[in-house]
């Protein structure tokens, strides 16, 4: 059900204090879409627990189930839950610029609100780890397998992990000053969350690359690079951001590979030899 009208036929049968944020959401809804639960418990004034809450007595299993319901009383069309610019008679070359228009701005916001110092503390944090594990689940899994496949040649030990099991039990042998890059577009996935948190307590240092500034892993990491939030946090895939958490990934393997070049330059050579081999 639309998730406007669903809070509309409820609200008077909630507590005045949930009452209250009901109708923050029904004046807010874009910015409730387009918002982590942190902010938007800053934004209402109340608890993230009171959300938690509201949520349940809507008949939602969680906040990201409520913010696809809400979508639905905000986005124009059902296609738009595909993508927010498209049309359902766009052509393949509508198509072609508008999504590629998103990814070109995606760049171009990434570059304006990238911090230039936590950037170099990042190059600088990878250069000296003696081992690197790439953390992502879900959409961010394709991009810590990518991060994989560029930081091997370097000669820094490097693995990716895509479910939490095996990122708990990365978490357990990790030899000290290692670093976790943890990427996530919301920030708010509940099994990397619990997983980092072990990390925290082993003083494994965690780089995060996600979207949001107020969120669970923005909070953990030690050091943060974000990626544009513009992209409704309801698709299964945030393309835009994913492309630019892609292009920050190649900036850190560059970063890196300029500290070790000697090493780096050897193993690419010694790569393209075994590759060779692989190609009729």
């Amino acid at each position: 059900m639309n998730g406007l009208i669903n809070i509309k036929q409820h609200k008077s049968s909630l507590s005045p204090k949930l009452q209250e944020l009901a109708d923050h959401v029904l004046e807010n809804p874009q910015e409730i879409i387009h918002s982590s639960i942190t902010e938007v418990a800053e934004a209402a004034k109340c608890s993230e627990t009171s959300i938690f809450r509201l949520c349940k007595e809507l008949g939602y299993k969680g906040f990201q189930e409520f913010k696809i319901a809400i979508a639905q009383g905000v986005l124009k069309s059902p296609i738009q839950n595909i993508h927010e610019e498209i049309n359902l008679d766009d052509d393949g070359i509508s198509l072609l610029k508008k999504i590629f228009g998103s990814h070109i701005k995606g760049f171009q916001e990434t570059m304006e609100i990238i911090d230039s110092e936590q950037l170099e503390k990042a190059i600088a944090l990878l250069s000296k780890a003696p081992r690197i594990d790439f953390f992502g689940n879900g959409g961010s899994a394709s991009v810590a397998m990518d991060a994989y496949h560029k930081f091997m040649r370097i000669g820094i030990p490097s693995f990716y992990q895509i479910d939490n099991h095996f990122q708990a039990v990365s978490v357990g042998i990790m030899p000290a000053n290692s670093v976790i890059v943890a990427i996530s577009h919301t920030g708010s996935n509940k099994g990397l969350i619990e997983v980092l948190q072990i990390a925290k307590e082993r003083n494994i240092k965690i780089l995060a690359i996600t979207s949001y500034s107020k969120s669970p892993l923005a909070n953990l990491a030690d050091i943060v690079l974000y990626t544009p939030t513009q992209e409704i946090k309801l698709r299964s895939e945030a393309t835009s951001s994913r492309l630019a958490q892609l292009g920050l990934i190649d900036v850190l393997y560059i970063g890196v590979s300029l500290k070790h070049q000697e090493q780096t330059l050897k193993n690419i050579e010694s790569m393209r030899v075994a590759i060779a081999s692989q190609r009729l």
